[in-house]
């Protein structure tokens, strides 16, 4: 399986790349990161590493042939711009190839409260089969900690994915 992570906004970046260290090892990842994360991502998480500003990357087209992609934090920015079709970084134009061939694409807004206009946003791409799965947390599976709810999270979105995971005490669960 080959997943896309892409880190759009600076708040919340701290957890897209908890959920790329908590990719399982057999899984290829790509990360889409601008700044000095780059090069040490590229050595310490064993990922191929992307710059946002390269548009002729191998992820900007469909023979890439991503399974997944994920974009977490997702700004209201990039939101939109894939909501409107705007493909004018590495990012959004690999949002767009997901979209057209028709995978697995899953946003996690970041702001809160949502406007009027992210909201229509929103919808308008869950009626597109995107995933719009927001950093909550949920209380029935009894996080402590902050990294408990980190992993809370992170295992619903691998759920989304169909990527099987532990991360989180599941309904039910009584272990």
């Amino acid at each position: 399986m080959k997943v896309i992570i892409a880190v759009s906004g600076a708040s919340g970046a701290s957890l897209g790349l908890k959920t790329l260290r908590s990719l399982p090892k057999g899984i290829e990842k790509h990360m889409i990161v601008s700044g000095n994360a780059k090069t040490v991502l590229a050595h310490e998480e064993n990922v191929t590493m992307h710059e946002d500003a390269d548009i002729a990357a191998p992820l900007a087209s469909g023979s890439f042939r991503a399974d997944a992609m994920m974009i977490i934090p997702c700004s209201m920015n990039t939101l939109a711009k894939i909501a409107c079709g705007i493909a004018d970084n590495l990012t959004t134009r690999a949002a767009s190839v997901m979209l057209k061939e028709r995978k697995t694409l899953l946003l996690a807004p970041r702001e809160m409260p949502f406007s009027p206009i992210a909201l229509e946003n929103m919808l308008k791409l869950s009626h597109l089969g995107v995933h719009i799965a927001p950093p909550v947390m949920a209380y029935y599976s009894e996080q402590n900690s902050l990294e408990e709810m980190e992993n809370f999270m992170i295992g619903k979105w691998f759920d989304l994915l169909g990527i099987d995971n532990t991360l989180y005490k599941r309904w039910g669960d009584d272990d």
